[in-house]
């Protein structure tokens, strides 16, 4: 049970400012690290689940009998044996534990076994007769907003539809633009797969949920609505976590999990396969944006009309709030005053889609971007002067009426990033590094006939949650003989905050041995490790929780040696006098009585939309450029990016290793969504659920990154450090296709960019 040991990071001194190795990433590279699917506990049971193989049906019998009659089958659960709250969600509480009556999506749960070996789950699994009644499945969008397609669900199938007025509506410019702009089904792909082990209380009173998931707190309420049980009966540690990039904030296998393991009494152990992953969460919204930019003969907007319409698949999860990301980051991060906006998010017989790096604001930003260099061929200039020339400033405006207030470094960025250099090796490549040739090392590619182009994206990131919800997360600091122990929910699911933690525990207190305390729900929660928040609000929590230690600890210190505490300040790893001569350790100081204080950092409050989209439903905002570099064969439809240039927006590094990482990282995934990456459903039926058929990115097609950081710390931000995690997907997707269309010359419109779209 490794996860739930805490973790000493004394060999780790680093403070604020330094790049600061994660504590578990050389056992991750050993191989050593318990990842959630790797726990085990004595006597457990494998636990599996039954999936639909229809997009739409109904259900009119189930017969599990034959599961029954398997030797080593231990429990078998369908709708039936739920015995509290029959549906959950995020948002809207409409997705099923198991379909009773009819199911809306191929791979909706219909039934779940315990068994002593995954074979016999199996054979389980094999054994239970579905009777279904196959239905049409709703697969187009349109159908759902122009009703012609009967509700699949009792909510209806438009699961929110919002407009945005602002400005003057009547405004057309003498220059025009438009285009529509499509975007496929994106997958998380994260490499550590659904995994849970659940371990019931004696007398089946409650239990407890090891998981890898991104907000232990959610998951809780969720669970315990389900099994009717009170919160404070469940309980929840994070176990190691491979990834998630918002597919772990909805509940896949954690209810069936506790389930099976009340209902037998012993441990149940369940772990999601590669296609079953697929099936099992939520994925990025596909969607379609037309956009028209009204602008000035010289380039500077004027008014900005647009249409989103967004496939959230069967069940709502975070949809709606997706939609609201989505619309209000049309005009991108430039100025407009004018703008008309609809934007409808709906319910299909498709996978159900949900939280995704980027969260709504990647499919504006291919659109406007898409945008800003038709306009600027319009009018002549090229695709630097035309962003500079409408670029956003603090103090601007959105088209919901809202004030941008956090620092605004949009024209930095762009300047910033055209200054790096770009790649010295010519198109395709030199002679001797076959690698470097779009196809790679296959002979295939033929460098008289590689095309080289370079395209911008340039993109404005909410962070935090909007519309009026009470975020806040939860830190508990305790001081003892030089010693921090620190505690908080926090999920850390590779972005770094173990690292972070320690860092402020350091700097704050002046400790150099700091532990962080198994992450579970003994504390209060700290919201989920979504929307680039945690550094923010997580960070905000445990630097309150140290400033209140290190208060008392100089209270302590001044009653002592009768100095008055406002006086003294922490240096290094000592308390001194900053207006005589004590100087006296930490350690020494924080002798014998612990000092433990907590504290719930909240942000500033937010407020739902108006009726004509209007008003203050954001937190705060950060900001991103990227250049791509790529070589084009346009005979056989084959793309290298060979280069990735990016200058952001970070307000304050406090560990700029793990900044960089970050941004790597997602831009990785913006590449795959540029010319790879895409979820193919034929009428509802996944057809490439495995990652030989799901193209990812490897070591091969990522590019040089070329990275400058820009640091404005921001007076809103509690160490004035912004998340940095989505910015980096979001624009580097629209460059790499702009890159491709400076090559080629032809419009691409619609990710990811196939070869059959490149070939001339």
């Amino acid at each position: 049970m490794s996860p739930t040991t805490a973790t000493t990071q004394s060999a780790l001194r680093g403070r604020l400012g330094d790049s600061v190795a994660r504590p578990d990433g050389v056992a991750k590279v050993q191989g050593s690290f318990a990842f959630a699917g790797d726990l085990t506990a004595d006597g457990f049971l494998w636990g599996a689940t039954l999936r639909s193989p229809h997009a739409h049906a109904r259900i009119i019998r189930i017969d599990v009998s034959g599961a029954w009659a398997i030797n080593g089958v231990e429990s078998v659960i369908t709708a039936a044996d739920v015995p509290g709250k029959a549906t959950y969600g995020l948002i809207s509480q409409d997705q099923p534990v198991f379909a009773s009556d009819v199911v809306r999506f191929e791979g909706e749960p219909v039934a779940a076994v315990a068994a002593d070996h995954p074979d016999t789950c199996r054979r389980a699994l094999a054994a239970i007769v579905v009777e279904y009644e196959v239905l049409p499945a709703l697969t187009d969008p349109q159908r759902c907003i122009d009703g012609s397609h009967p509700p699949i669900h009792p909510a209806g199938n438009v699961l929110r539809q919002q407009r945005i007025v602002r400005g003057d509506q009547s405004i057309v410019g003498p220059v025009t633009v438009e285009a529509t702009y499509e975007l496929g089904m994106q997958d998380q792909a994260f490499l550590g797969l659904e995994a849970a082990l659940a371990m019931p209380d004696a007398g089946g009173e409650g239990v407890e949920l090891f998981i890898a998931t991104q907000w232990l707190h959610e998951d809780r309420r969720q669970i315990a609505a389900c099994l009717d049980l009170a919160e404070e009966k469940v309980r929840l540690t994070l176990g190691g976590v491979g990834g998630a990039f918002g597919a772990r904030e909805d509940i896949s296998l954690q209810v069936h999990c506790c389930l099976l393991a009340l209902r037998t009494g012993r441990p149940v152990r369940m772990a999601y396969s590669r296609h079953e992953s697929f099936l099992g969460h939520v994925h990025r919204h596909p969607g379609r944006v037309w956009m028209r930019h009204h602008a000035d003969s010289d380039g500077r907007i004027r008014r900005i009309e647009a249409r989103f319409v967004l496939d959230g698949g069967a069940y709502a999860s975070t949809s709606s709030a997706v939609l609201l990301n989505a619309i209000t980051h049309t005009q991108g991060p430039y100025k407009c005053e004018n703008a008309t906006v609809d934007g409808w998010v709906v319910r299909t017989n498709n996978l159900p889609c949900g939280a995704m790096r980027g969260f709504g604001v990647v499919q504006a930003c291919f659109a406007h971007e898409g945008q800003m260099d038709r306009l600027a061929a319009a009018v002549g200039l090229d695709p630097v002067e035309i962003r500079l020339l409408n670029a956003m400033e603090t103090g601007d405006r959105l088209i919901t009426g809202q004030v941008v207030e956090n620092v605004a470094p949009v024209a930095r960025a762009i300047r910033e990033t055209a200054a790096l250099p770009l790649p010295d090796q010519p198109p395709g490549g030199h002679d001797h590094d076959p690698m470097r040739l779009p196809g790679g090392a296959g002979l295939t590619a033929d460098r008289g006939h590689i095309r080289r182009g370079i395209g911008w994206g340039v993109s404005i990131k909410n962070l935090m949650y909007s519309e009026g919800f009470d975020d806040f997360s939860t830190a508990r600091v305790r001081l003892v003989d030089g010693v921090a122990f620190v505690k908080f929910a926090t999920a850390e699911v590779g972005q770094g905050f173990v690292t972070i933690a320690a860092q402020i525990a350091r700097s704050v207190v002046g400790v150099d041995e700091v532990v962080l305390e198994p992450i579970d729900t003994t504390i209060g929660s700290a919201g989920s490790t979504s929307a680039s928040r945690q550094t923010w609000m997580s960070g905000g929590a445990v630097d309150g929780a140290c400033r209140l230690v290190r208060e008392r600890l100089f209270e302590r210190v001044g009653a002592a040696h009768g100095i008055d505490p406002l006086q003294l300040a922490i240096e290094g790893s000592d308390v001194v006098d900053t207006v005589g001569t004590l100087r006296v350790s930490v350690h020494e100081a924080s002798q014998g009585v612990p000092i433990e204080e907590s504290f719930e950092h909240h942000h500033r409050p937010t407020e739902d939309l108006d009726e004509n989209g209007q008003g203050n439903c954001h937190t705060a905002f950060a900001f991103v450029a990227h250049r791509a570099v790529v070589d084009v064969d346009p005979e056989l439809g084959l793309v290298k990016v060979v280069q990735v240039a990016t200058a952001q927006d970070v307000g304050r590094a406090l560990n700029p290793l793990s900044v960089v990482g970050q941004i790597e990282g997602g831009i990785a995934q913006g590449i795959g969504l540029a010319v790879m990456e895409e979820i193919v459903q034929i009428d509802g039926h996944v057809r490439n659920a495995s990652f030989t058929d799901y193209l990812l990115p490897t070591f091969l097609d990522m590019p040089n990154v070329v990275i400058s950081l820009i640091e404005e710390p921001d007076p809103m931000a509690p160490l004035g450090a912004k998340g940095v995690g989505e910015p980096p997907t979001i624009s580097s997707t629209p460059a790499v296709v702009a890159a491709i269309r400076d090559a080629l010359g032809k419009d691409l419109t619609r990710v990811p960019v196939r070869p059959a779209d490149i070939c001339l």
